[in-house]
């Protein structure tokens, strides 16, 4: 990492040298509120899609109506993590996480009001606030270790949990709602949500304070927090973080597989349970275990592969695995649509899956590892890329099945993952000497 590039929020932990990436669980004893506050964001619209047809009976809409509000939080993802982006560096992490917890917060109290209107505004608060949560938490945690293994193990752990919360939120926000209903859920992720953002800017305040960290985990003898003073003086502006961000080795090619690889992934899982049905005559319930197939599978290859690039001495770099386990999604992604056996479509739905998990987890690895104090800006951005590869992903997935039934759909999602590849490519060329 070089030196203009390097974060400057690190902190201190006991007992971890230089050099030394800890176990999970340690990590996760030191990550355990940002880990927290990254499952709590997924859970709104968890909640929203769990409940899609109650509450559009409690506010007087349609399904479908109600259904289209959901767009409106990717929207708003997208031009809040994209206006906001450079920001995120520019301020303390803990308190930007702060701020999206409160917003969270804001949007399930007005969610659980049950009016239409309010409703919309829920979506497009839950899309705001997780835009700025999610890579302030990400960048954050990375910001937490010193050596770059151990920052990229971080930060995919974030992600790993981010994963699991996604695999179980569904059952466990509908227990609760056989006790208090889907309101009750609102707005006990509302007390949640804003107990957390008063942590987060309680640590902000204690952790800005001369010396109330000592040194950063790793530093040398005499690199004491003074220093923090002149790197946030040497802070870049606004425009000047995009324009400083674009000539970093092969990050602009990472976002773009980041975002081809969501749509790619996003527009597979937009179309899976109807080919279920048409396929093999799978009604919802069945398919509730294909999908806790999809989600496992991916929430392993996300844990695993972020292990695997946090090693020591990994046995393969982050650029070749990333490629790795583009070819692998390919070839599951257009088996998966070919497949006449249920025995065969099965274990290909978890290859898919593991295989871009692998992939989101090389891509936050490398950005973190790449960009240093600028951890914070890729990340938004990344989330912001993603947002759009949702809406991209389920677009262009329903034109090839408009035209050619799902073997179309197949071409036109492995298209996307082919582009994926070229920029994965693009991104190994560009790699630093030290990474390669």
């Amino acid at each position: 990492m070089s030196s203009e590039t390097k974060g400057p929020e690190v902190e201190a932990h006991a007992d971890v040298s230089p050099g030394a990436v800890p176990g999970d669980l340690r990590m996760a004893r030191t990550l355990w509120p940002f880990m927290l506050a990254s499952a709590v964001g997924l859970v709104p619209f968890t909640i929203f899609s769990t409940f899609l047809v109650p509450i559009a009976h409690a506010s007087d809409s349609g399904v479908a109506a109600m259904g289209q509000l959901r767009g409106l939080g990717g929207l708003a993802a997208l031009a809040v993590g994209t206006a906001l982006a450079p920001l995120i560096d520019r301020v303390r992490k803990d308190w930007a996480a702060a701020g999206g917890l409160a917003v969270l917060a804001l949007s399930a109290a007005l969610g659980a009001t049950g009016e239409f209107l309010l409703l919309a505004a829920f979506c497009l608060l839950v899309g705001a606030g997780t835009a700025v949560l999610n890579p302030a938490l990400t960048a954050a945690a990375a910001d937490r270790f010193d050596h770059d293994a151990a920052a990229g193990r971080a930060a995919t752990l974030i992600t790993a949990t981010q994963s699991l919360t996604a695999l179980l939120a569904a059952p466990l926000v509908a227990l609760p709602a056989m006790l208090w209903g889907w309101q009750g859920d609102l707005w006990a992720i509302a007390a949640v949500a804003a107990v957390l953002a008063v942590l987060f800017v309680v640590r902000g305040r204690r952790v800005e304070r001369p010396g109330a960290h000592g040194e950063k985990i790793g530093e040398k003898d005499g690199e004491k927090n003074g220093e923090k003073d002149g790197e946030k003086a040497a802070r870049p502006g606004y425009l000047a973080s995009f324009t400083l961000l674009g000539t970093l080795p092969g990050v602009v090619p990472l976002l773009f597989v980041a975002m081809l690889r969501t749509a790619a992934f996003m527009g597979y899982l937009a179309y899976l349970a109807a080919f279920y049905d048409e396929r093999f005559g799978l009604a919802p319930g069945p398919f509730a275990l294909v999908w806790t197939l999809s989600g496992t599978s991916f929430f392993l290859g996300n844990l695993v592969a972020g292990r695997l690039l946090s090693a020591e001495r990994p046995k393969v770099s982050g650029e070749r695995l990333m490629t790795l386990a583009l070819l692998v999604a390919l070839a599951g992604l257009v088996g998966v649509f070919f497949a006449r056996s249920l025995f065969l479509a099965l274990p290909l739905t978890a290859l898919v899956g593991a295989g871009h998990a692998t992939v989101a987890a090389c891509v936050t690895t490398l950005l973190v590892r790449r960009c240093g104090a600028l951890r914070g800006t890729a990340l938004s951005l990344n989330a912001a890329g993603m947002s759009f590869g949702v809406f991209l992903g389920a677009g262009l997935g329903g034109v090839g099945l408009a035209l050619g039934g799902y073997p179309g759909t197949a071409a036109a999602l492995g298209g996307l993952t082919l582009v994926a590849l070229a920029f994965a490519r693009a991104a190994a060329r560009a790699a630093p000497a030290a990474e390669g």
